[in-house]
């Protein structure tokens, strides 16, 4: 979907405003890249509180509560997930080298319990891996998008009234 004027502000838009946006000054050193972004007009003086309004921007977005609450959704997941896992993968160990005749018993002909074990190990790898996604997409990605869609405005009316002055 593209930004269009005139929608309502509450359809969310999917497209990521910044996806292939060079940061300023980015390019290939002798010029062949693609063209920079122009510099501030005026002095360094200028250019100085040019860059405070823009870390203002991301300092007020880190502030805000919708920003807070995307972080919040983040570390509820990936704390509880990664301490799980970690507890998983020491157990693994620990029985493996603590109970080694726990291990070696038989479960299904020549496969045991150490081998299951293991398996496991990969098994649980992915679907973590899955989990995270599947989190990032239902809880965070939206809120995130919608966060950033709101400094974008931002940072495009600043530079229109920057423009205006």
């Amino acid at each position: 979907m593209e930004k269009q004027d005139g929608r309502k502000t509450a359809e969310v838009r999917l497209d990521d405003p910044w996806y292939e946006a060079l940061a300023s000054d980015w390019g290939e050193p002798d010029g062949s890249g693609p063209p920079s972004a122009p510099a501030a007009p005026g002095s360094a003086a200028d250019r100085t509180a040019d860059s405070d309004a823009d870390s203002d921007i991301y300092l007020r977005v880190q502030r805000s509560a919708a920003f807070q609450e995307v972080r919040g959704r983040y570390r509820r997941f990936v704390i509880p997930a990664s301490l799980a896992f970690f507890l998983w993968y020491f157990a693994y160990v620990v029985a493996a080298t603590t109970a080694p005749e726990l291990m070696a018993r038989p479960v299904v002909g020549a496969v045991n319990v150490a081998m299951v074990a293991g398996l496991g190990q990969f098994l649980s790898t992915f679907l973590l891996a899955w989990a995270y996604a599947r989190h990032a997409r239902l809880r965070r990605d939206r809120a995130a998008l919608e966060l950033r869609w709101a400094v974008f405005d931002q940072e495009q009316a600043r530079e229109t009234s920057g423009r205006a002055r």
